[in-house]
């Protein structure tokens, strides 16, 4: 009964923030976050640990869902190129450059560990790229190309912490078995995400004369696809996504208006309340876990995050610039890239800075195992679901508070999203 209580106040707070941050022109992901934090150091909070299997589950069908099914397919067919670049080369190439950080800047950091601290905060999070950009006049084009980044970019991320994590366990790394696996993972993925949409069109056109046996169905579906995905140890996330745009375009074809605007409503609140929640439960967690390190750590950590952070911001700045200046060459060079995929300066800006942490980083951090399989215990734990936990919340209350600015500095484009 406690806590339900705890939870019952925590909504009522996550709205009333969500609330004041309208009336106050702030990013409600930022402020939930501050919020959060407040709270969770205040003596009478009970102690909220979050079971990362139970996070993802809950949190992240529906969330996928919902952007994927809002997605422009055409703007994403459009930058694949940059999305994919983004969503695989950078995530692989993130992990490198926070791991040699960390082995380098960190005492008692072996290469192992460090490349899964580099895992975990490989992938950039799409509730917080949708949740910090929503109402700041970027084009639709920008507003793809970051969904469609970090949709994909779990998988990529997932792939290298298994991997990693095996190698602090002793397993050897094999290039070749590394990179089957992520064909694996990806392939069954979109095979599950696709079965799924094509099973869940043929049920949905049975019953598509009851409004609310749809619009259940179209909800449950998500959660069904990724379990049956990591049931069979493929991606999830990308199962979702493949149902999410698959019911796109099955709802533009064959959906009455009047389930489209009831689906609407009904999806604005679900989404309104799970993106505020998880930003609020986010912060909750920096003070648990900064009760877990040794006080003279603390500062040292957090110094230790913030140059991470800064790492893997300037390794995204230089691949995002590096896309920009390869497409224009690609396009002058009559190669298959078309006028409308191209990137210009402030648009690569804005995707730079729009990278942030979120919730899957958090997700994996708390998943850590507690134990290797000899019995031993997992090696600096503690110091890299810190380490991740403050990485998560720079970002997010840096880039976060700024992006506003950036983006109305840079001067916005005609064509809102």
């Amino acid at each position: 009964m406690e806590n339900y209580a705890v939870i019952l106040v925590l909504m009522a707070l996550m709205i009333g923030v969500s609330g004041l941050a309208e009336k106050i022109k702030a990013p409600v992901p930022v402020l939930l976050l501050l919020a959060g934090i407040i709270i969770g150091f205040s003596p009478s909070m009970p102690v909220i640990e979050l079971d990362p299997e139970i996070i993802m589950l809950i949190f992240l069908p529906p969330l996928l869902f919902d952007a994927a099914f809002n997605i422009s397919f055409k703007d994403f067919r459009t930058h694949f190129n940059t999305i994919s670049t983004l969503a695989i080369g950078l995530v692989f190439l993130t992990t490198i450059g926070i791991a040699i950080v960390a082995y380098y800047l960190i005492p008692g950091m072996t290469w192992p560990l460090a490349f899964v601290l580099g895992a975990i905060l490989s992938a950039t999070d799409a509730v917080a790229a949708m949740g910090i950009t929503k109402g700041l006049g970027l084009p639709h084009s920008t507003v793809t190309i970051l969904e469609g980044e970090s949709l994909v970019n779990d998988a990529s991320a997932l792939v290298a912490y298994r991997f990693a994590v095996s190698a602090v366990a002793g397993v050897a790394f094999h290039t070749g078995q590394a990179l089957l696996q992520f064909a694996l993972v990806l392939g069954g993925g979109f095979l599950v995400g696709f079965v799924a949409a094509q099973v869940l069109a043929w049920v949905l056109r049975f019953f598509h004369n009851n409004d609310l046996v749809v619009i259940c169905l179209v909800l449950l579906m998500p959660f069904v696809t990724y379990l049956l995905a990591e049931h069979f140890h493929v991606s999830g996330v990308i199962a979702v996504v493949i149902l999410g745009l698959g019911v796109s375009r099955l709802s533009r074809a064959t959906f009455p208006d009047r389930i489209k605007a009831q689906s609407k409503h009904f999806w604005d609140v679900i989404i309104f309340l799970l993106n505020g929640f998880i930003f609020l439960l986010i912060g909750l967690q920096f003070p648990l876990v900064l009760k877990t390190m040794h006080k003279q750590d603390v500062w040292p950590y957090i110094g230790y995050a913030a140059l991470i952070t800064l790492a893997a911001l300037l390794i995204r700045m230089a691949r995002v610039y590096l896309q920009q200046f390869n497409l224009q060459k690609a396009f002058q060079g009559k190669r298959r890239v078309s006028q409308e995929a191209l990137i210009d300066s402030r648009t690569s800006f804005i995707i730079t800075w729009s990278g942030m942490r979120g919730i899957v980083s958090l997700a994996i951090a708390l998943g850590l195992p507690v134990a290797l399989e000899d019995g031993s215990a997992f090696p600096l734990r503690n110091e890299i679901i810190f380490l991740s936990i403050a990485v998560v919340l720079l970002s997010l209350l840096g880039q976060g508070l700024t992006l506003p600015y950036v983006v109305k500095k840079l001067g916005r484009t005609k064509s809102p999203a």
